[in-house]
């Protein structure tokens, strides 16, 4: 087992660069997220009580950074004098600290710890009749128009030069647990779903994924959860009536099983609504997968070329 510098409890954000924020803010309203502009920056966060999910400075099209969320300012302690790098104050809404790596691939990594939560909106679903289980009793549903209900930021998924590499790292100072494994053979992996070490607590099926892609290395997308699937399916009609560019869903994946819906920002990176995934303890341990298991599907279209 790999020894961790520290055990990272969340993703916090995801940190991109647009040359026309009005343009990216009117996609990120529509994609169900609440934006708030300060000069050349972006800000937009959900419904949950994180103060931001993503994060645009002005400048050319592009991915600049993966936010990681760190218990305390004592694990940013710790990680700063392993690697030689400094805490400092970080300048975005609910303040806190960062520490700011680059991984094997040269991704500028921000580890943050201590940021001020907002209050939550207070969401809820109308709730499901099945045919085992009618909770809801004289009350019809309606579950409403307009954009999803972003919570909160699931998982980042990136593309690699090297995927042992790259594992190795984020594994050593995160204290990431491979959750499936991509094999192409039993001496060759591609890639693996990754979860945090919450211990007992369970956490997502994955937080991070690391793809050895032909693509080479680079951003592949972002996940964020909505409410509920009557959100997400709301939310695939608002996005749908709006013009934006769809990539893949509805569906719902076997590995990690969540539903999901994949959309194109006005520059191509790929955001994806999801709700209803699974989520593991520690104790529940790793699987191999193959490439087919990735790219299947329990329902829903197959993956696009674009996916692959």
């Amino acid at each position: 087992m790999i020894m961790s510098t520290l055990k990272i409890e969340d993703v916090a954000y995801v940190r991109f660069t647009a040359p026309d924020l009005g343009v990216m803010q009117a996609f990120l309203e529509d994609f169900g997220l609440i934006v708030e502009a300060s000069g050349t920056r972006l800000f937009a966060r959900g419904w949950g009580p994180a103060p931001f999910l993503h994060w645009t400075d002005e400048g050319p099209p592009g991915f600049a950074a993966l936010g990681l969320r760190a218990a305390s300012k004592a694990d940013l302690e710790r990680l700063a004098e392993q690697e030689a790098a400094k805490i400092e104050p970080l300048d975005a809404p609910g303040g806190g600290y960062v520490v700011v790596l680059h991984d094997p691939d040269g991704r500028r990594v921000e580890v943050v710890a201590d940021q001020a939560e907002t209050s939550p909106t207070p969401l809820r679903g109308a709730g499901w009749n099945t045919a085992f289980a009618t909770p809801r009793v004289s009350q019809v549903k309606r579950t409403g128009k307009g954009p999803a209900h972003v919570v909160r930021l699931g998982h980042c998924v990136l593309n690699v030069a090297d995927f042992r590499a790259c594992e190795r790292w984020y594994k050593e100072r995160f204290g990431f647990i491979t959750s499936d494994e991509i094999a192409l053979s039993p001496d060759v992996s591609i890639g693996a779903f990754l979860r945090c070490d919450r211990g007992d607590q369970p956490t997502d099926h994955h937080t991070l994924f690391l793809l050895q892609s032909p693509k080479g290395r680079g951003f592949n997308h972002a996940a964020f959860e909505v409410l509920d699937m009557d959100d997400l399916m709301a939310g695939h009609s608002a996005l749908k009536a709006a013009g934006r560019e769809a990539e893949w869903g509805v569906g719902r994946h076997v590995l990690g099983s969540q539903v999901f819906d994949y959309w194109r920002d006005p520059w191509g990176a790929t955001l994806e609504h999801w709700t209803d995934g699974d989520r593991f303890t520690v104790a529940d341990g790793s699987n191999l997968a193959s490439l087919e298991d990735l790219l299947a599907v329990q329902w829903g279209p197959a993956a696009p070329p674009t996916m692959a």
